[in-house]
């Protein structure tokens, strides 16, 4: 069940409620009576524990750097072959 932050405009007064989804939003408060309530907005709560826990829990195929270098590694070779290549002067055929 969610956790609710509620704070009367009134009063000031600011407090939690488990409530479901279902369950109408408060409006009277419950210190001084008024309907001046409004729903607070605050940051989820979440912790992570351990040291890297996604990268070796829930690594993607996507995140994989290695590929991509292997991949560049590649090009540059192919691209240097072909460099030396052109600047190589062809042999010329003799005619006997």
């Amino acid at each position: 069940m969610p956790v609710y932050t509620y704070r009367c405009e009134a009063c000031g007064i600011q407090f939690e409620r488990h409530q479901s989804f279902t369950d109408t939003t408060l409006k009277t408060c419950p210190e001084c009576r008024k309907k001046a309530l409004k729903k607070v907005i605050t940051p989820t709560k979440i912790i992570f524990k351990g040291s890297g826990f996604y990268a070796t829990d829930h690594k993607s195929p996507s995140g994989d750097t290695s590929k991509i270098k292997k991949a560049e590694k590649k090009e540059k070779e192919s691209s240097s072959k072909e460099s030396s290549a052109e600047s190589k002067p062809a042999k010329s055929e003799s005619s006997e």
